[in-house]
């Protein structure tokens, strides 16, 4: 048996440690291992013409030994690549053909929503796989937790109470931007743990107006007179649009990231307060992975390997009511994931409101 791994997407905390399982795993059924580089696009470009360059520029061979000290650090081996799902689409006889010249008999991709859709494309095919979720969105449906979630929490908390200390020496208000671009569930777990006293998400709308005289009283009622917000970039003010820049990526979407530089200015338009603006961006998916993005990563990569050893494919790994479980490749485009509004979160307050934690998922979401 030959298995092809690949990263897809965003880069989060866990995917080398992914990898690493993935690849100790098959090696003791005696499986060859194959990573692809940069995601879809490995296959998507590799060129059946020139097969040899194109095994050096695309393919690296994954071994117990080469992939022994990859969980240390953070990102993908591998790398990664962000490709417009039609266009993918569009080239599966390549992609198929690549698979077959490479003699692949199953592939484990590692990815979000995009990259997990594809593969259950590849899947209606014929083609053997079984994949993993990352996100720090954690917003794949169809499982409670992707690995880099965690991680990706954990560098916010630290970020937005670091932030603390300029903003309450300057008596300001600090606006934290975090990833997020449809659902919230980053900025209002990062918000819960960090006690911010307000949380911006995706899925609800915001009134400016209501938002600058709930700030001001928080800082004003502080005894160290500052305030702290959280704001997810895909949040938006009531009859506006989401802020968007630049030109169109590979994914087919505008760059999200600004939203929290504009309620700034409108805050100190409005109130005359000084404001700490922050984008924390790439630094929530940098670094190594924590313990509980490391269990995840491990415990996901061996299991879809052990499950091709029994015959079993087509399935998404994932983690439900606290439990490992597999599902169906397919359900991570049945539904969106998004952040239970009605049961975490206050919109009229802006904050986050746990209703009833019995019964809920670790992470609450």
């Amino acid at each position: 048996m030959r298995i092809g791994v690949l990263t897809g997407g965003g880069d989060v905390p866990g995917l080398n440690p992914a990898i690493q399982a993935i690849t100790r795993q098959a090696t003791r059924l005696g499986w060859d291992v194959v990573g692809i580089r940069r995601g879809w696009l490995g296959l998507l470009d590799f060129d059946l013409d020139d097969p040899v360059t194109s095994a050096e520029n695309w393919l690296m061979p994954l071994t117990p030994k080469s992939v022994r000290a990859i969980d240390r650090v953070g990102g993908t081996l591998l790398q990664t690549s962000r490709i417009n799902p039609d266009i993918m689409a569009d080239r599966t006889a390549h992609v198929l053909a690549v698979l077959e010249h490479l003699e692949i008999d199953a592939l484990i991709p590692i990815g979000g929503v995009d990259t997990l859709a594809y593969a259950a494309h590849l899947s209606d095919q014929g083609v053997r796989l079984n994949t993993v979720p990352k996100t720090m969105d954690n917003d794949v449906f169809g499982t409670d937790y992707c690995i880099g979630f965690s991680t990706a929490i954990t560098r916010s908390v630290d970020a937005i109470n670091a932030l603390r200390t300029p903003t309450g020496s300057h008596e300001r208000v600090g606006i934290v931007e975090l990833f997020g671009r449809k659902s919230g569930e980053t900025a209002l777990m990062s918000g819960y743990l960090a006690d911010a006293d307000r949380v911006l998400i995706a899925e609800v709308p915001f009134d400016m107006e209501v938002l600058a005289e709930k700030l001001e009283a928080d800082r004003i009622d502080n005894p160290s007179r500052y305030a702290m917000a959280v704001v997810s970039e895909g949040a938006r003010i009531k009859g506006c649009d989401t802020v968007e820049y630049g030109e169109v990526d590979a994914s087919g979407q505008r760059r999200l990231g600004g939203i929290g530089d504009a309620i700034s200015e409108e805050f100190k338009r409005l109130t005359g307060t000084g404001v700490i603006s922050q984008r924390l961006a790439y630094v929530m998916r940098s670094g190594t992975p924590d313990a509980l993005d490391t269990m995840a990563a491990r415990s996901f990569g061996a299991m879809a390997v052990q499950l091709l050893d029994e015959g079993k494919h087509g399935l998404m790994m994932a983690i439900r009511d606290g439990t490992y479980e597999s599902v169906s490749g397919h359900i991570c485009v049945e539904g969106e994931r998004r952040v239970d509004v009605d049961a975490l979160y206050d919109a009229q307050q802006y904050r986050p409101r746990i209703q009833h934690i019995d019964g809920r998922p670790m992470f609450l979401g």
